[in-house]
This record gives structure tokens, C-alpha cells and sequence, in this order.
């Protein structure tokens, strides 16, 4: 079975290219939804979290999203602490969850793929590109957010043009070329190389 990673930078779009695999039946992992749900079950995640960011990350055993949100947000040391500890257990369970597929290939999707170094455990990586202008106006509308809050964000990315490069296949969303059609041809696409083609 083939690994395949799906990235791109906020606002790309890659959740809605990852549920048009899931129509097509590939099995999808969300990194995102993963890391969020591990840093309330894992225990030993939850000690080192609290090791470091103190006890008040959680509140009645749940994550304090808005504590460790207001220690991280504008401080590049402590963001690269939680994703030294949160990267690594979720590329672990990732990998679990990985083993337990059946289908011909399956997905993870996950913003940090190259700057977590999870395309190790991957066999390739599918990029979804959008111009920058298109991805702000997205995550603008999406969170309500202003144009300053998105591009603090974006530029805590790779740049998008870099990160592009460094994937196999590159899936267009800039509301010109078609979503489907490109989904349905990479689907086919690995389905052939895994020996399963219609």
C-alpha cells in the first residue's frame, strides 16, 4: 500500500481535496484533527506539555487551547518546543494508523509535512497550490480574520512555491482549473502504480 502525504499552505484548500478522496474511498488521516485529539488522550504527551508549559494547559484534563495558543502565538522558541514534542507522536500514531489500512493508498493530510519531516514515512506527496492572494481571501472569510492575522500565519510555513517543489504531484486550486477532474486523474494515477487500475 502507498503512503501518500497531502499538503499546501493555509488556505490551499487540501481538506477539500482530501474529502474528494474519501468520496473516491481512499482513507484519509488529519493530522491536525490527530495532534488535537492526542495532546488530550496521550499521557505521556499531556506530562511533557505540562512539563513545559505549565499545569495550567489543562483545565479539568481537557487542553487550555487559549493558554498554550497565548505562549506559542508570537514566540518562535516556545512554537518550536510544542511542535518538537507534538510532531513526534503524532507522525507515531500516523504510522499506526497507517498499518491498519487496506486500501491501495492512503492519505494523510497535514499542513507541516516537509517541517515536521514526516515525508520520511511517506512514499510520495501530493501538493495543493493556491496564489496567495486566493488562500487570504479564503482564510479570511473562513475564520473571519483580518489580512494581517493570515499572513502571521502563512509565514510561519515554508513558502509555498518551495514547498510545491518539494512534492511529487501538484493539484491546482486557484479557482481556474477544476478540482474534480485533477482528483479523479491523480486517483488513477496511484491506483496504476499500486497495480490496482479500472
Amino acid at each position: 500500500m502507498l503512503k501518500i502525504g497531502l499538503t499546501g499552505g493555509i488556505g490551499s484548500g487540501k481538506s477539500t481535496v482530501a474529502k474528494i478522496f474519501e468520496v473516491l474511498g481512499i482513507p484519509v488521516y488529519y493530522a491536525d484533527d490527530a495532534s488535537k485529539r492526542l495532546m488530550n488522550e496521550d499521557e505521556a504527551l499531556k506530562k511533557q506539555l505540562v512539563e513545559h508549559f505549565g499545569a495550567a494547559t489543562y483545565t479539568n484534563g481537557l487542553l487550555n487551547r487559549q493558554h498554550l495558543s497565548s505562549i506559542v502565538f508570537n514566540n518562535p522558541e516556545k512554537l518550536a518546543l510544542i511542535n518538537s514534542i507534538v510532531h513526534p507522536a503524532t507522525i507515531k500514531d500516523a504510522s499506526a494508523w497507517m498499518l491498519k489500512q487496506t486500501a491501495p493508498y492512503a492519505i494523510k493530510e497535514a499542513a507541516l509535512i516537509f517541517e515536521s519531516g514526516s515525508q520520511q514515512q511517506l512514499d510520495k506527496v501530493i501538493g495543493v497550490y493556491a496564489p496567495a492572494a486566493v488562500r487570504i481571501n479564503r482564510v479570511m472569510q473562513r475564520d473571519q480574520v483580518t489580512r494581517d492575522e493570515v499572513l502571521g500565519r502563512m509565514n510561519k510555513q515554508i513558502d509555498e512555491t518551495i514547498k510545491m517543489r518539494l512534492c511529487d504531484y501538484v493539484i491546482n486550486n486557484d479557482e481556474q482549473e477544476l478540482l474534480i477532474p485533477q482528483v479523479l486523474h491523480l486517483h488513477e494515477k496511484l491506483l496504476s502504480e499500486t497495480g490496482n487500475a479500472k
